[in-house]
């Protein structure tokens, strides 16, 4: 970068931040954006004219609101819910809801930009949002999460519609969470359409939803491998997490030939040097959404793995790493340890798992790294072929979704490709999909004026 690109970079993050104080997460997230996109809006100055970057970064608007419910004891309960709309210029807004006490504006903030990009990637009609609570679902009885689902939508639905605001599941949020806020919002609105997405099948679900973020993940990796004719076939991979994301990138690797050889959750990582195979794949999902125990669990049962407590799954040797977690799961030191036992490939499956100095260290190592607005877009993508069975009044089969999905992953790689190749052919995939994804949002906000 230019060091006229790298003091505009240093001047706009300032006024973000000013504008923006202590939301940490959302400003390692612009800059990270900002970076790519500041010498291609230097070379266009009627994107700086628009001040298009300006206009991208400050939400639409944030819809916050008291969620208040009873639980089992009787007792008064009172949490914060936030919607974020961020940018609908190519479409509806469409992002998560996640329930986690860590939730803060910051957070949804960086999620919901993060969002913008990732739709437009996939080519679907889809703007860019996220929202959720400081609910926090673990613990709870199934009564007390439908009462405060039920309380939440009373507020949200005055928000949302098939044509307005499509939220989905995230964090915290699952088939059961999803089915709660739809039967209420069902019920508020009297109309059935598809204004959530990522619910059940008997109720206007999607095939392959549930599997559709760690599969394009997986996907995604492999396009990347493809092209400098190499396979996952035959890896080892290490994967974090072992929720929806990381169980289904588990299972699409283990099916395309990969090793896994770990998951993790809050208190650990599991090691299983011998790989996760379908028993032990089966076992898992019962583990981890059934019985909601905890990854330890895995170790005791079976006698090869080993649990660290407190640690995160980087110190192991693969040549392939997936970060299914959550933000911030890999730092400097993580990647220095992952460069250093071999990994040359990296696809984020959860939402900016890496550090910016990581992802630096990962880059100037020429490792083929596939940042989460790319490689975890299949999970939106399927939100939106869900979007558009409800509109058709059909249900595709899993293999027409599945094929659906495979050939976005496989267009999204090839506008990384597109944006992100330099002269020698070597791709830089975090500024191609930041690049790619920027571009049709721009031309839309242009094409509008100044609204």
């Amino acid at each position: 970068m230019s060091s006229a690109a790298d003091s505009e970079v240093e001047t706009f993050m300032h006024g973000l931040i000013k504008r923006n104080p202590g939301e940490e997460e959302f400003h390692q997230a612009v800059r990270e954006v900002t970076e790519s996109l500041m010498p291609f809006i230097l070379e266009n100055p009627k994107y700086k004219q628009a001040q298009i970057l300006e206009r991208l970064t400050e939400p639409d608007r944030i819809i916050i609101f008291r969620v208040t419910w009873e639980d089992d004891e009787g007792n008064f309960r009172a949490n914060r819910a936030w919607r974020v709309q961020f940018n609908n210029s190519i479409g509806p807004y469409k992002g998560g809801l996640r329930f986690h006490p860590s939730v803060t504006q910051s957070i949804l903030k960086f999620l919901g930009f993060e969002q913008i990009f990732k739709n437009s990637l996939t080519g679907l009609p889809m703007g860019g949002a996220k929202g959720g609570s400081n609910f926090n679902p673990k613990g709870k009885s199934d009564n007390e999460v439908m009462r405060f689902c039920h309380s939440m939508m009373i507020e949200l639905h005055r928000h949302i519609g098939e044509d307005t605001d499509v939220p989905a599941g995230d964090i915290g949020v699952g088939g059961r969470e999803i089915s709660y806020l739809f039967g209420q919002y069902k019920r508020l609105s009297n109309r059935f359409v598809g204004t959530l997405t990522g619910k059940g099948l008997s109720f206007g679900g999607s095939l392959v939803r549930t599997e559709a973020t760690g599969y394009g993940c997986v996907y995604f990796c492999e396009n990347m491998l493809n092209r400098i004719g190499d396979s996952i076939k035959g890896k080892t991979v290490c994967i974090s997490g072992s929720g929806n994301v990381a169980i289904y990138a588990v299972e699409k690797a283990t099916q395309l030939g990969a090793k896994v050889v770990t998951v993790s959750d809050s208190g650990g990582f599991v090691h299983d040097p011998d790989g996760i195979d379908a028993e032990k794949l089966a076992f898992l999902k019962d583990l981890k959404e059934v019985r909601r125990g905890r990854i330890s669990e895995y170790a005791e049962k079976f006698s090869v793995a080993s649990f660290h407590a407190d640690s995160r799954p980087w110190s192991i040797p693969c040549e392939v790493a997936l970060p299914c977690a959550t933000q911030n799961d890999i730092e400097l030191d993580d990647a220095k340890m992952l460069l250093a036992n071999g990994c040359f490939v990296v696809a984020e499956g959860a939402n900016m798992p890496t550090r910016l100095d990581a992802i630096e260290a990962f880059r100037k190592a020429s490792v083929l790294f596939g940042p989460a607005k790319a490689a975890n877009a299949g999970g939106v993508a399927v939100s939106g072929l869900e979007q558009s069975q409800n509109a058709l009044r059909l249900q595709w089969s899993r293999e027409e979704v599945d094929n659906k999905l495979q050939e976005i992953m496989e267009d999204i790689h090839a506008k990384c490709v597109k944006y992100g190749a330099d002269d020698k052919g070597n791709v830089d995939y975090v500024n191609g999909a930041n690049l790619a994804g920027f571009a049709k949002i721009a031309e839309a906000m242009l094409a509008y004026g100044a609204v």
